[in-house]
């Protein structure tokens, strides 16, 4: 006999697994085969990953820079940061959805601008857009990529954005901006963190550059394959860089809230939260830690969204309640395509669009749009 305690838990149980996403059977024709043993966490798909991914490689897309103080500190601000769950609340319209530049996204979540993908696979890119395409997650091409952005819209199916770096030759500048647009690019993500890299160690000697056979169309290399000392940019360049385009334009590498506040003075169209992927400054701020600061100091009137460190569904649900709009990742799609191309990248979103709806539902919040910051814990201090 079936006891009271196990029917309300089994009640309990079904009721929880109403809110899983369920995905169409359109979606289910156009996502890529998935291998047999899958990865349940994104954490499980980078250990994949690093066994499966050339160690120069590994090296590359894995490390920070210096010590990789940065790159630790940025997935310990998430981990720092505790929920409050709330319960008995109306979930009976709970969404995922959220609104970006007049867009509908499926999820606040899009995929950062991440070099040299070919690095990884043939397909590289390409694949990338194609396991973007069943969730409809916005991909940010980098101005680093390997494959020139008009293949890869042509292989998207899914809102793409345009990284660039503001080149001292505006006429080269010009030129990506074109090229993005013509492409169908629906937004301009500025990088303005770089006026010099930082001391990439595990890079260096691990000796990677970029293989034989392999360019970057819409970035200048040095010689021999390797990145530039830097790409310095100021805000004359940027209001310059708006003379040439009616793009909305997204500035991503802002950390200190006076740089937030200017930017929200000079109209710029959005702030992304960023150090880089700890990549350039180490002991830099997490960009969790960051976040607060920069949407007061915006003083909504510009979307402010991040990325750093972000690997599970409650880590974009803590962001949400910060103020941001939306989160990007990086390393975690990357480690996808490395183990299984397309349908590792269509994999490793499908883990955290699922834990992200779940945390929705665990702490009574049934719209991102509107996530309480009463549900961190310790509370938030104003």
């Amino acid at each position: 006999m079936i006891t009271r305690r196990e029917a309300l838990r089994s009640a309990a149980q079904m009721a929880a697994l109403s809110f899983l996403p369920e995905s169409t059977s359109e979606q289910r024709a156009a996502s890529p085969q998935r291998p047999s043993a899958e990865p349940l966490s994104l954490f499980e798909v980078e250990a994949l990953a690093r066994e499966k991914m050339d160690p120069a490689a590994w090296e590359y897309f894995a490390s920070g820079n210096a010590d990789d103080l940065t790159l630790r500190w940025n997935r310990e601000a998430f981990e720092r940061m505790g929920l409050r769950p709330r319960f008995l609340g109306d979930l009976s319209g709970l969404t995922t959805r959220t609104r970006l530049f007049g867009e509908d996204l499926p999820y606040p979540i899009l995929l950062a601008p991440a070099a040299f993908h070919r690095v990884i696979r043939p397909d590289g890119e390409l694949a990338v857009a194609n396991g973007a395409a069943p969730s409809k997650t916005t991909m940010v091409v980098s101005s680093a990529s390997t494959t020139p952005i008009e293949e890869i819209a042509a292989a998207a199916h899914a809102p793409l954005w345009f990284q660039l770096y503001v080149d001292r030759d505006r006429g080269f500048t010009r030129e990506q901006v074109r090229r993005a647009t013509d492409a169908g690019c629906r937004v301009l993500c500025i990088t303005v963190d770089s006026p010099s890299f930082g001391p990439r160690n595990r890079v260096a000697r691990a000796q990677f550059a970029l293989p034989k056979g392999l360019d970057t169309p819409h970035f200048r290399m040095d010689e021999g394959g390797r990145l530039p000392q830097g790409k310095p940019a100021t805000w004359e360049d940027l209001d310059w860089l708006r003379s040439t385009t009616t793009l909305p334009i997204v500035l991503k590498g802002i950390l200190h809230p006076a740089d937030a506040a200017q930017a929200a003075r000079r109209h710029l169209d959005g702030i992304i939260v960023s150090n880089h992927g700890a990549r350039n400054l180490d002991t830099s701020l997490a960009t969790l830690d960051a976040l607060p600061d920069i949407v007061a100091a915006v003083q909504q009137r510009c979307p402010v969204l991040m990325d750093g460190g972000v690997r599970r569904g409650t880590d974009v649900l803590k962001a949400l309640a910060l103020g941001a709009s939306a989160v990007l990742i990086g390393r975690p799609y990357l480690y996808g395509l490395c183990i299984d191309g397309a349908a590792g990248v269509a994999r490793a979103l499908d883990i955290l669009q699922r834990e992200f709806k779940m945390a929705l539902a665990l702490t009574g919040q049934p719209d991102p749009a509107h996530v309480s910051d009463d549900i961190l814990w310790p509370p938030r201090r104003t």
